[in-house]
């Protein structure tokens, strides 16, 4: 392209206000307010001059309407409506998950119960006694709403909950081995998501990290060789996103026996994945549950609330009251406390274990774990139904056989036989199929497995079925 070109194209930008007056970005400023608009249209701009000048554009850039100016202005109009859909998927939104992983951390793990949202709006809606003693007239602490539920659901004596497990890891050891050893077995130094590392979190904590036994095999007498007078902390970790199998051995806090004239440290169990229900009542493996950690003579456990348990983001501590008591004084808990949307959640979550009679039927994350084949079939069908008559013109649809993983860190090895519908298009590449799907007006997160896209159904609630097949008939006209 020509300099003399160029300069055409650059006479020929409209002004801003005839910009302005454009129907379509009316509309936009009435979605997104002028100030905005006015923003994300000056770098529409900005971009357009710079690729003009610079001549880094792509062919349509470079030769976007030099002699009319009725063509530029629709090109700008397109890009600054393309900005705002970068703009609207960058947002925190709603999603449909269609993976079958139920606490998929990507998308937020556990929804939250009907009962942890009614309390969330009851809370939050107004003013609240967070920190305030109802009975005295006077300052209250955020830590005692909970403590009770907790302490009854659990066995233990006191609970605190920090905004997420590896805070509350943290703040133990802080609280407990500053500056002083924590025993910690080598097949427990485990890594889960976003690089979150145990070594890291316990040299960060201000501890020193001394580990025992080997990948595979750990004994009691591991830990009691190497318990000495600097030990603060005996550290088990659940591996809840792997498993060891084969030649393995895992010493239980109970089977350690603190060496004669040693004072005993510590023992304190991060279990991840807390669980308050028996899963093996719906034919899942027994998971170690908080109860099974004190048990075992934990004397603290953490573990978080988005998991197993089923509901916010929280980190929980249970345990002696005497610990809980000590950790309450660290300066570092006002860094990681909880707000009042967490309290209020999680007391309804809690709530709800104490209230139902079948838990595992009003909390979603535990409903879709607990789903047999026969409901899941139904869903499958009639999901693969409404496909059919929305978009079967355009793709060959199909109810297959699928396994299915926990997700979240929670159930390692535990794979779930379900279903799912497989849609093959007839023309289009299905990688591009799920990329308008996850930029739909209701984005869809699904797979993709042998060319053809899979709609998990575990994770799919019924009045996401019409959505489904809508989107993707929208999708797939759109590619026709």
């Amino acid at each position: 392209m020509s300099k003399n070109a160029i300069e055409n194209v650059l006479r020929n930008i409209p002004p801003i206000n005839d910009i302005l007056d454009e129907t379509a970005v009316a509309e936009l400023i009435g979605l997104h307010g002028r100030k905005l608009v006015l923003l994300r249209l000056g770098e529409v701009l900005d971009d357009l001059k710079n690729k003009l000048k610079n001549k880094t554009g792509k062919a349509e850039d470079m030769n976007c309407a030099s002699e009319s100016q009725k063509d530029l202005r629709e090109k700008i109009i397109f890009d600054l409506s393309e900005a705002f859909k970068r703009q609207d998927l960058g947002r925190l939104k709603s999603v449909i998950n269609a993976t079958g992983i139920v606490l998929h951390t990507n998308l937020g793990r556990a929804p939250l119960p009907k009962n942890s949202l009614e309390k969330v709006f009851e809370i939050c809606s107004g003013y609240s006694n967070l920190e305030y003693d109802l009975n005295k007239g006077i300052r209250g602490s955020r830590y005692d709403h909970l403590e009770e539920k907790l302490c009854r659901l659990t066995g233990a004596e006191s609970a605190i909950i920090v905004n997420n497990n590896a805070a509350a890891v943290f703040l133990c050891l802080n609280t407990f081995a500053f500056g002083r050893e924590v025993l910690v077995s080598r097949g427990e130094l485990v890594e889960i998501g976003g690089h979150f590392r145990i070594p890291e979190i316990i040299i960060n904590s201000g501890c020193i990290i001394r580990e025992v036994g080997t990948t595979n095999k750990t004994y009691n007498w591991d830990y009691e060789r190497a318990i000495n007078e600097n030990t603060a902390v005996l550290l088990k970790v659940h591996t809840s996103n792997y498993r060891i199998t084969g030649f393995v051995c895992s010493a239980e806090i109970k089977e350690i026996e603190i060496p004669q004239g040693k004072v005993k440290p510590i023992m304190m169990e991060d279990l991840g994945s807390g669980c308050l229900f028996d899963l093996s009542s719906l034919g899942i493996s027994k998971e170690r549950s908080p109860g099974d950690s004190l048990e075992s003579g934990a004397d603290l456990v953490t573990f978080s609330g988005d998991k197993l348990l089923g509901g916010p983001q929280a980190g929980i501590i249970i345990g002696k009251k005497e610990l809980i008591e000590k950790i309450k004084k660290n300066p570092l808990l006002r860094i990681v406390r909880c707000d009042k949307m967490t309290i209020a959640a999680l007391e309804g979550l809690l709530e709800t274990y104490d209230h139902a009679d079948s838990p595992e039927m009003k909390i979603p994350a535990l409903s879709m774990l607990a789903e047999d084949s026969d409901s899941l079939t139904a869903k499958a069908l009639s999901l693969a139904k409404k496909i059919k008559k929305e978009a079967g013109a355009f793709c060959k649809v199909d109810v297959i056989d699928v396994e299915e993983v926990a997700g979240g860190g929670s159930l390692p090895g535990v794979v779930f036989r379900g279903k799912a519908v497989a849609v093959r298009t007839l023309k289009e590449n299905p990688e591009q199929i799920r990329k308008l799907l996850r930029k739909s007006e209701q984005p869809i997160v699904c797979r993709i497995a042998e060319d053809r896209i899979l709609f998990h159904v575990r994770t799919i609630t019924e009045k996401e079925i019409e959505i489904i097949g809508r989107e993707l008939r929208k999708v797939l006209e759109q590619k026709s």
